[in-house]
């Protein structure tokens, strides 16, 4: 068994995971199986209120965390890293070692998603968009909640699922993705569109609409701190509560299912048979890559689609429902988080450390603005071992989560019986899921 650790994208291959195959994937599935059987015996009701539950934080805590100065810190300190990583791509050296490539892919890509774990929406409250579209509405005297239009309640989160998608084939996809120039232009492009629909819509495109905004606030909602949506106070809560008041929308499930679905697509790509069938194929690697991203972003979101329109078929359409099925879209979310945990883990920690190091001299000219330059990736920062427990908990965990989220969002709109049988597609679904997602960690 060889200790090397693979640092695509932070999965290791079958030999990498010193973890008996065979009873991963049984007990992996297994664990989905139980929780929903336990779900079912002992939980009759939902203890899930994403309205109300939570504790109030001290009122000095609160008062600090709302404060008009923490709010314009936090956004000159997402002006500031921002203008830190245009200044990399624009004048810094154009070689491997420019950290333009590690800046956003690394911290900021796959950094995300532990930071709003742990902070809330940090995008939200950092994003660069929100700030330039803020400001520009006090020059004109505008309030930044008003657009010339009124966003249709029908556009949902599908803006955000194709924004997403979009930077997903940009790293995934295109020949070059570390390309200075490919990441000025893409990055440009998504500025203007999205600044420009602001300026149309008011600031509420920003909250559903704008991709890495949206993928950072309903990673939040698993935070234990957040605001309680009755009453907007920040309390202390159960995660899965918070993760309840993520009411139902258009574009939900296929905005998550693009998580997921280039989660998986990434992993695939790191095997041998997808690296020789894309380099010897009649297709050129970068359309293969594409294809590849597309089709299984597809597959991903018409499986998570039909599960959740057969879930709504069979308990019925409750009242005040227009859809059943979006009902339990929410429920996606820590399957994508869990993925996403499991698959950039050993990524974020070697990588990362990469990062800084590149970031002391961003433009080449033999700076050390933070004292790392000379540094070196710490390779037994972390064990072998750990990378595969933290990977397998990744995909399992999400799935447990996944589960109690659906039953208890059933439970609170169906009676028992019903309620069960609704859940039964899911499950179907995620117990597929929890193999395939374990399959790919040992087969890349």
């Amino acid at each position: 068994m060889t200790t090397a650790v693979v640092l695509a994208h932070g999965v290791g291959g079958r030999r990498d995971l010193p973890l008996p195959f065979g009873y991963v994937l049984f007990g992996g599935g297994l664990a989905v199986l139980v929780s929903f059987a336990v779900l079912v015996w002992l939980r009759p009701r939902s203890r899930l209120d994403g309205a109300t539950a939570g504790i109030p934080l001290p009122g000095r805590l609160a008062a600090l965390a709302d404060a008009a100065g923490t709010r314009w810190a936090l956004r000159v300190l997402g002006l500031l890293l921002t203008g830190f990583t245009a200044a990399a791509a624009v004048f810094g050296a154009d070689d491997e070692l420019n950290p333009t490539g590690s800046l956003v892919y690394v911290l900021f890509w796959v950094g995300l998603v532990p930071a709003s774990l742990l902070l809330g929406p940090v995008v939200r409250l950092m994003s660069p968009l929100r700030t330039v579209h803020h400001l520009a509405c006090a020059v004109l005297g505008r309030d930044p909640r008003q657009g010339a239009r009124t966003l249709p309640a029908a556009v949902g989160y599908w803006p955000a699922g194709v924004s997403l998608l979009a930077f997903t084939w940009l790293e995934l996809a295109t020949p070059d993705p570390d390309s200075r120039t490919t990441l000025i232009v893409w990055f440009s492009t998504y500025a203007v569109v999205h600044l420009a629909a602001a300026a149309v819509y008011g600031s509420l495109w920003f909250d559903r609409c704008e991709g890495f905004e949206v993928y950072s606030t309903l990673t939040a909602h698993l935070a234990a701190v957040g605001r309680r949506s009755s009453d907007g106070r920040l309390v202390l809560r159960r995660p899965l509560s918070g993760l309840d008041s993520v009411r139902a929308a258009p574009g939900l499930a296929a905005t998550v299912s693009v998580l997921f679905g280039s989660t998986a697509f990434d992993g695939a790509a790191a095997s041998d048979a997808w690296a020789d069938r894309a380099q010897s194929g009649a297709l050129s690697p970068a359309t293969a890559n594409t294809v590849g991203l597309v089709v299984t972003v597809v597959l991903v979101s018409l499986a998570v689609t039909a599960a959740l329109k057969l879930a709504g078929r069979v308990a019925g359409t409750p009242a005040g429902t227009a859809d059943p099925a979006a009902l339990f879209a929410h429920s996606l979310i820590p399957i994508a988080v869990g993925y996403t945990i499991a698959h950039y883990f050993s990524f974020l920690v070697f990588n990362g450390q990469q990062a800084f190091i590149l970031a002391s001299d961003p433009l080449g000219t033999g700076a050390d603005l933070f004292g790392t330059a000379g540094g070196h990736v710490d390779y037994a920062l972390v064990s072998v071992h750990v990378i595969a427990v933290v990977q397998v908990l990744g995909v399992v965990v999400g799935h447990v989560l996944a589960t109690v989220a659906a039953h208890g969002r059933a439970v609170q709109v169906y009676p028992r019986r019903v309620a069960v049988l609704s859940q039964l597609p899911m499950l179907a679904l995620m117990v597929a899921f929890t193999v395939g997602g374990l399959l790919l960690l040992f087969a890349a």
